[in-house]
């Protein structure tokens, strides 16, 4: 592996539920003058918002009634219990609440703040955007659709930013991914001076998730990277997605 490229990829509109992400992402390219819309071998890493968009993972605070719960949290966190109680619905636990945010293990498993429930690049401030029902069929059925539109085989990653214990800032991670090998295990493999490896676990689609990030700006309409040079990461069958990448709840060292 010799070099990567990462370029984030202009001309997307805004996206409404129901929009064909997909056409959207191929007109882009094209726009782009390319022979070929997407090549084979490529990796499509998109940040979820526009896939919740797409599929209508938006919720109307005009419509919600927060419970005596999320009035309590709202009170003390001085927060919109609207907003509190959709951080409640989309949350099967929640794990602490400091400092104004709610850590939470999604119903996905995933744990992050408030979550993964954000406000920014909503078109509309009554409204929020949530994290995809099921972001790994999400990118199998992104991974199709693009297939069917350019003939490319192609990688799909779904990211979002998830902050990090003992470290600032935020970093994205993949949240749903197709046709990546989330995990590579070097568990067993000797190092460069033959000493066995013992913890060495890649968590591949997390890093490429970060690599795209770096390559759009947080103020721009590029939710969409293309990433190069990663093609031995690629795997010909969906796989199993980012759900690979949580510990089972017997494994978390720090519950």
């Amino acid at each position: 592996m010799a070099q990567l490229a990462a370029r984030g990829l202009s001309g997307l509109p805004e996206v409404a539920a129901g929009a064909d992400l997909c056409a959207l992402i191929a007109g882009a390219l094209e726009a782009e003058g390319l022979t070929r819309a997407l090549l084979d071998g490529q990796i499509v890493a998109i940040a979820h918002k526009v896939v919740s968009k797409a599929e209508g993972a938006v919720v109307d605070l005009r419509n919600v009634v927060p419970s005596a719960r999320a009035l309590g949290i709202a009170s003390e966190q001085h927060k919109d219990p609207r907003a509190v109680q959709v951080v409640l619905d989309q949350s099967a636990e929640i794990l602490r609440e400091a400092n104004g945010v709610l850590i939470c293990r999604t119903h996905h498993g995933f744990v992050c703040a408030n979550a993964g429930v954000d406000a920014s690049n909503s078109a509309d401030n009554e409204k929020l955007i949530v994290l995809p029902r099921d972001p790994d069929a999400s990118a199998r059925s992104i991974r199709r659709r693009l297939r069917e539109l350019t003939g490319a085989e192609v990688g799909v990653l779904i990211s979002d930013s998830f902050g990090r214990a003992w470290r600032h800032g935020q970093c994205d991670v993949a949240i749903g991914c197709a046709g990546i090998a989330p995990l590579e295990d070097w568990r067993g493999r000797k190092d460069s001076v033959g000493m066995e490896l013992r913890a060495t676990w890649l968590a591949v689609a997390d890093a490429i998730a970060s690599l795209a990030d770096l390559a759009r700006a947080k103020d721009s309409r590029e939710p969409v990277v293309i990433v190069e040079g990663l093609e031995r990461f690629l795997t010909r069958e969906d796989g199993p997605g980012a759900l690979a990448l949580l510990r089972p709840l017997d494994e978390d060292l720090f519950r």
